[in-house]
């Protein structure tokens, strides 16, 4: 059973209609109590990276979350700034990120992007698979995601970066660490590339 945690932030009903249709059991997590007997996680973010932080720690929902993720190994996957959250910080903001995988979140150098439109990267963006993972089983070489966002994880150790994609420079839009992954991207918002990527994280 995949649970969508719900603290206020995040495309929450895409995510579960995106589940439904693929006859995937899904539900949505409001409280501690509703993660009994569920085996996968998403943790979903929009907005700014403080903002997020302060809602998900003020749920009722992170220590059990991270019970699960820590301490079961049960798989996780943060959207958007749910995946900036794993970091242990941000140039964004001045709380503290979860710190399940080493980094910080950068704000795109605006001088390298030759747009005249600089911020947010916002739009459709191929994406390149730097490492093998379940995630992209299926998935032609060079996938399309959306993207809406100003900032981007910039991982300590390399070995982390899954997949990446260009805007002025090259920037990392996957990361993962055993049970724990996260993208930059919107899946819920890519049609059937993001579709398959959701599919394959139920098969993790």
């Amino acid at each position: 059973m995949i649970g969508i945690i719900d603290y206020g932030l995040g495309n929450i009903k895409a995510f579960e209609n995106i589940y439904h249709k693929l006859h995937i059991p899904v539900k949505i997590l409001h409280k501690s109590e509703d993660f009994e007997g569920i085996t996968k996680l998403i943790l979903p973010g929009v907005g700014a990276f403080d903002h997020a932080m302060k809602t998900f720690n003020n749920s009722g929902m992170r220590e059990i979350t991270e019970t699960m993720v820590l301490d079961q190994k049960v798989p996780v996957i943060g959207i958007c700034v749910g995946m900036q959250m794993l970091a242990l910080s941000s140039e964004e903001g001045v709380l503290p990120g979860l710190g399940w995988i080493s980094g910080e979140v950068k704000r795109f150098d605006e001088s390298k992007i030759e747009f005249e439109t600089h911020l947010p990267h916002m739009g459709w963006n191929d994406v390149e698979v730097n490492k093998k993972t379940v995630l992209f089983n299926e998935l032609e070489s060079l996938p399309r995601f959306y993207f809406l966002h100003s900032y981007y994880f910039h991982c300590t150790n390399p070995e982390n970066v899954l997949a990446s994609a260009h805007y002025g420079d090259v920037f990392t839009c996957v990361v993962g660490s055993e049970n724990i992954y996260g993208v930059q991207f919107h899946p819920e918002k890519s049609h059937q590339f993001g579709v398959k990527l959701l599919e394959n994280f139920s098969k993790i």
